[in-house]
């Protein structure tokens, strides 16, 4: 099992997560959250953590992926979350990069677009009209096992728990 802790705001919470077995800490680059981070705060963080840890940057709607590369470099992302309505041609564009596409799985979500992104990952969340994450909706993990065999590393978020989380497992 992969684990990425999201929207990391300190070293101290970094910290925490990583002592807690963490692989990976999300650094949110989305303006619009609460959670928001300029590139120079990230990179304060990411330079005190283990090299074993990834260090993943999430978008929003960036712009242009020249934009997520600059923020990435200046951060010292070791990979690039794009959490927005990136086309498969702007993912494209930045496969220097480890990519995870995120999905959001709504009522009428086809497990086959997920063909159409080149990425190193898809990562399914549940779908909110007025949220990017965060919201604690748990996905349709009948949806995601579809999913999974269709790409090469699928990561879910959304709702996981404590309480949940072996089911999740179980059934994906």
């Amino acid at each position: 099992m992969f684990v990425k802790v999201c929207g990391i705001t300190s070293l101290e919470d970094a910290l925490v997560a990583v002592d807690a077995g963490a692989d990976a800490l999300g650094f949110n680059f989305y303006r619009r959250s609460p959670r928001y981070l300029t590139p120079e705060d990230a990179r304060r963080i990411i330079e005190k953590l283990p090299s074993t840890v990834m260090s993943v940057g999430v978008f929003v709607n960036e712009g242009e992926p020249e934009q997520v590369a600059r923020i990435a470099d200046t951060a010292g992302l070791a990979a690039v979350q794009l959490h927005g309505d990136e086309s498969p041609e702007y993912c494209s564009a930045l496969r220097d990069r480890f990519i995870i596409k995120a999905l959001r799985v709504s009522h009428d979500f086809e497990p086959q677009a997920v063909k159409e992104y080149e990425t190193d990952a898809i990562l399914l969340d549940a779908y909110a009209k007025d949220a990017r994450g965060g919201t604690g909706r748990v996905v349709d993990w009948e949806v995601a096992k579809r999913v999974r065999e269709l790409v090469p590393q699928l990561y879910l978020a959304g709702g996981l728990s404590p309480e949940n989380i072996a089911s999740a497992i179980a059934t994906v």
